[in-house]
């Protein structure tokens, strides 16, 4: 017997389908509710740390995962200039344990359908177009509304609906991300034969300049500035700002500009921070992921911290018979002090650049957090 029976989740990303998973591999019967019409195939990559791959191994989806992604041990930092010379290249530690590479890059477009066909394999319903718009407690359990209708009354909401979550706001948690002062340039480019794992330069115009590897074929790039006001940038004229702002930039660069003027989508972000106090719940509503917490790209921590959530919460479900304090009080001791720090070491990071800090202690801050981070969640 587990302490829930029938589960709703707002959401459609990582923390919604993981969840979906586990709940779904434990007996319990799990709706989806996105707000999407359909699956996104948009999107650039993201950079999957060791953590994150050992949540993906525990989800069923290690073999399609290493099918589609990157994976790699290392990065490299370059300096800007002709010829990018390497600097230095520094081993990352496997957070994910000796069985798993350091890192992988992937298609966020391809984890999303590996995710979605593992959760509609274990009969999870995926309903899309399909918005939470509210809830209303029960005696025994929590009606959820979509699209102003009624799903049904279950026994626990699930709030993984991201970064500008419905979910929370419907029940009373104000926490809300905020710019950090950074904003990020991003494109889907090929991947030229010598980029083999993560590189990143520092200095030249830009906070930030780097590139990940995300399969045989593909990268993805990035250009970090001081947030500006880029919403009135067309497609066409985005493009030529990242291409003229890489110009200081060269190696790889070079064939990332050239992938830009064949016709690369750029998209642009800023950088935002947040972690919602303690406690995530109220009552039979919880929520998760970028809607509990979000930070800067960093340290690459975002995507492993929202599947970890979606691991403990389902762990300490089913593990109990029933909904109250002890389940919540064990998922917040285990989640939020780690969210916490991960949330907080990204944002000191970018800050540090802010302020041209150049005594920081950058890898004394990137191996605590990588140390900590390979301890099981």
């Amino acid at each position: 017997m587990t302490a829930v029976n029938r589960v709703a989740i707002a959401g459609g990303g990582a923390a919604a389908l993981a969840s979906a998973i586990l709940l779904a591999e434990g007996g319990v019967e799990v709706d989806v509710y996105e707000l999407r019409p359909e699956l996104s195939v948009l999107g650039s990559g993201i950079t999957l740390q060791g953590n994150a791959l050992r949540v993906l191994d525990r989800l069923g989806v290690w073999s399609e995962v290493c099918a589609l992604g990157y994976p790699f041990d290392g990065l490299s930092l370059r300096a800007p200039g002709p010829g990018a010379p390497v600097i230095a290249d520094l081993p990352e530690v496997k957070t994910g344990g000796p069985g798993y590479p350091a890192a992988m890059g992937m298609s966020r477009p391809d984890l999303a359908r590996v995710l979605l066909r593992r959760a509609e394999s274990l009969g999870v319903r995926v309903h899309f177009g399909a918005p939470v718009t509210g809830l209303q407690e029960t005696p025994g359990g929590v009606e959820v509304f979509v699209a102003s209708q009624s799903a049904g009354v279950f026994d626990l909401l699930i709030g993984a609906d991201g970064v500008n979550s419905v979910v929370r706001s419907l029940i009373g948690i104000e926490a809300v991300p905020r710019p950090t002062g950074m904003g990020i340039w991003r494109t889907f480019v090929s991947r030229p034969a010598e980029v083999e794992h993560s590189d990143l330069y520092y200095g030249g115009p830009m906070y930030i300049a780097g590139y990940t590897p995300t399969g045989q074929d593909t990268m993805y790039a990035f250009l970090v500035e001081e947030a500006q006001d880029r919403s009135a940038v067309t497609e066409t004229e985005a493009v030529e700002i990242m291409r003229e702002a890489s110009l200081a930039y060269g190696g790889p660069w070079e064939s990332i500009r050239a992938d830009l003027a064949a016709g690369s989508q750029v998209n642009y972000t800023w950088f935002t921070a947040h972690v919602a106090p303690a406690p995530w719940n109220r009552g039979r509503v919880v929520i998760i992921g970028d809607a509990a917490h979000s930070c800067p790209p960093t340290i690459a921590q975002g995507a492993a911290q929202a599947l970890e959530d979606a691991l403990v919460l389902s762990e300490e479900l089913l593990a109990a018979e029933a909904l109250g304090d002890p389940v919540w009080d064990a998922f917040h001791a285990r989640r939020i002090p780690r969210a916490q720090a991960v949330v907080e070491a990204s944002v000191q990071l970018g800050q540090w650049q802010l302020d041209h800090d150049r005594e920081a202690d950058a890898p004394g801050l990137l191996f605590g957090i990588a140390h900590r981070m390979a301890e099981p969640a």
